[in-house]
């Protein structure tokens, strides 16, 4: 019973994965969502059924378009694959909880995100718009943080703190960046939006360092922030309490 639960999430994630990625490569261009229909970059084939099945499609035409072959970006398959692991794990962590749907709704925000900064460097307003009244509302009301004024410290807390920082650093944080963090701060509260945040700029020294080494990275050339932001949120929404616990029993 519980594999097939499984295996439901992990399908229906790719599947809403596949319309996320549409939602984060159209709305940073000001383009409708609906139409026109989903189709080649390069040859403007509107694709069949097909071309459309989740991480399937990408391997089955070997990361090719059937009408022109050229190359798929292999972003598609990965986010699809990714929605359909966070949806998962969502089950996994909070099981048979209400907190599991707003889990949920937390991982389509940030793979929406993922996909527009990484592409774009553009952290749309409209999808922050579209999903901080959401979790608003599922914070006050299915599924509260205790205390319950931790959904309103959170949010400042997260606002105000990147603010500062792109004062400081005179523009080395971006708007999106401050808005999305006023958003998680809904959903993680005061202490786990600080721990996304030190996560965020943890993974984001690692892997900008690395890229630094191997030439990936171009000094002084900025580079998205949002893909940190993300792996920082799910480190802390699913792990912080226990890394905390960890943390105090081994230097306190």
């Amino acid at each position: 019973m519980m594999l097939l639960i499984y295996i439901y999430l992990f399908v229906l994630g790719m599947t809403f994965g596949s319309f996320y990625n549409v939602v984060g490569l159209r709305v940073p261009n000001g383009q409708s969502i609906v139409r026109p229909r989903s189709h080649c970059t390069v040859c403007r084939r509107d694709l069949g059924v097909i071309d459309l099945i989740p991480v399937v499609s990408y391997f089955f035409l070997k990361g090719r378009c059937r009408g022109c072959h050229q190359k798929v970006s292999p972003l598609y398959p990965f986010v699809e694959f990714m929605t359909g692991v966070l949806f998962v794990t969502s089950f996994l962590v909070f099981g048979w909880s209400l907190e599991t749907i707003v889990s949920i709704v937390l991982m389509s925000l940030l793979v929406i995100i993922f996909v527009s900064d990484i592409r774009y460097m553009i952290i749309p307003d409209k999808v922050l718009l579209f999903f901080a009244p959401i979790l608003l509302l599922l914070r006050v009301t299915i599924a509260p943080l205790d205390p319950w004024w931790d959904v309103v410290v959170g949010s400042v807390i997260g606002f105000t703190l990147l603010l500062l920082i792109a004062v400081a650093s005179r523009g080395g944080m971006g708007g999106g960046d401050i808005k999305l963090f006023a958003v998680l701060g809904l959903v993680l509260g005061w202490q786990g939006t600080l721990l996304a945040f030190f996560f965020s700029c943890l993974y984001g020294a690692i892997i900008g360092g690395v890229g630094l080494l191997i030439g990936k990275v171009e000094r002084r050339k900025p580079i998205p922030f949002g893909p940190f932001i993300v792996m920082g949120t799910i480190t802390s929404y699913y792990f912080g309490s226990a890394l905390v616990e960890w943390y105090m029993r081994l230097f306190l």
